[in-house]
């Protein structure tokens, strides 16, 4: 498609875009009287108009049956993760069976290591990316001390090439290959949070495996963003949080995946706790633990319903939308933004390096932007004049437009406040 850098033509797009009725399911922040223009879905998503009534319910049930909401609820709070599994299985290219609701990402990254990070004098090295999302980078130092062993020989990070952004897929194969029988465990975002390069998550994994390690994921910036696989890809396991591109509040709820094939593995380690306990015997208070059948099995507490709440609302969208319609609007509204980034730099005499892989195949919904030039009153200005991107050290934004609420007169809009932000300095 031939795009225009004009208002016309961005209302054009809108009125033929499917999806641009979800713009009104969502609250958007106020900035003088006037919606946001909102790109930071990457960090913190907006709230469905729905979520409150779901939170609601939830509230008027406690009031109303107390301790008997568990199961006298119209959604019983005993069973309330299991309505995602379906959905969200959706979302993350699984079976129902893999999938379930818990704590919060990094716990989730830490009980899934219970489970996959074996280390043995001779295999106990983990791959991970370079400059990797810093709870990510305290999850795995921690874990390597506690079995023993030290972080500066047992954990391997993965290198871009000097004068390069992204990494390169047979740089990564490559290091795999060399780290050997020694590699125990891969584990790296599968989306950069910095630069928001999609990994090659199937060749990876594959390659993981070859070696004889375990593979599993950070799905912090994946889930409800790119096409996911991670049942044909044969992942180990994987975990992410909901609320960023899934909408579903500040620290809300994680989903994880555990492949099938670990299901029935009575004796595999994990921390066990009675809401993994077989659901039928569950009341009965028996000393030894029977897990449920399936990624449930990993469960270890009562499922905290209140933060679940929005995450449900949010995934009926989801479930209503799918996640090829998602893409399709993401790949569009994301060249787009690309196409005004580079306009407006013509316009002003200015450059703006896009830091994301141009390859549609290797980018989702976030757009990361070196400023050169520029600095962080540009930001401020951005942020003082309708616009809510985000800001990472030493002169990067990161612009991210989520399809379900963003709207390609957004892009247009945010172009020419950008245009002045730089005019007016």
């Amino acid at each position: 498609m031939q795009f225009e850098n004009s208002r016309t033509f961005a209302q054009q797009l809108d009125a033929k875009d499917p999806l641009a009725k979800y713009r009104n399911e969502f609250i958007f922040p106020q900035i003088n009287n006037k919606d946001a223009i909102y790109f930071t879905g990457n960090s913190l998503g907006l709230q469905p108009r729905s979520a409150q009534n779901y939170v609601n319910d939830i509230m008027s049930d406690w009031g109303n049956f107390a301790v008997e909401g568990h199961f006298q609820a119209e959604k019983p709070w005993w069973d309330y993760h299991e309505r995602f599994a379906e959905q969200l299985s959706k979302v993350v290219g699984a079976k129902p069976k893999e999938v379930t609701v818990m704590n919060t990402l990094t716990v989730n990254l830490h009980l899934m290591m219970v489970s996959f990070y074996r280390p043995t004098k001779k295999r106990y090295k983990i791959i991970c990316e370079e400059k990797a999302f810093p709870s990510d980078q305290y999850m795995i130092s921690s874990q390597v001390r506690f079995h023993g062993f030290d972080p500066e020989d047992a954990i391997v990070e993965l290198k871009k090439r000097d004068g390069e952004h992204n990494f390169r897929t047979e740089d990564i194969l490559a290091k795999i290959e060399e780290v050997g029988e020694e590699c125990a465990l891969v584990l790296i975002g599968g989306v950069n949070y910095y630069t928001g390069q999609v990994f090659d998550m199937k060749t990876i994994t594959e390659a993981g495996h070859k070696v004889g390690a375990f593979v599993g994921w950070d799905l912090a910036h994946a889930a409800g963003n790119i096409k996911l696989e991670l049942h044909d890809w044969d992942v180990d396991f994987a975990a992410w949080c909901s609320y960023k591109y899934m909408n579903s509040g500040p620290g809300s709820a994680s989903g994880c995946f555990v492949n099938e094939k670990y299901h029935n593995q009575k004796d595999i380690p994990r921390f066990e706790g009675w809401w993994g306990h077989n659901k039928d015997r569950r009341f009965l208070m028996e000393p030894e633990f029977q897990p449920e059948d399936g990624a449930n099995a990993w469960q270890i507490s009562n499922a905290p319903v209140l933060a679940l709440a929005p995450y449900l609302a949010s995934l009926q969208m989801f479930d209503e939308v799918g996640m090829d319609a998602l893409i399709e609007k993401r790949n569009k509204i994301v060249a787009y933004l690309e196409f005004i980034l580079h306009e407006i730099d013509k316009e002003v005499d200015s450059t703006f390096e896009v830091i994301t892989p141009a390859n549609q195949e290797e980018r989702g919904t976030q757009l990361s932007v070196f400023l050169h030039g520029e600095g962080k009153e540009l930001f401020n200005y951005l942020m003082q004049n309708g616009v809510i991107p985000d800001w990472r050290e030493p002169n990067v934004i990161r612009l991210a437009p989520a399809p379900f609420y963003c709207s390609y007169e957004d892009m247009y809009e945010f172009g020419q406040i950008l245009k002045r932000g730089i005019l007016e300095k």
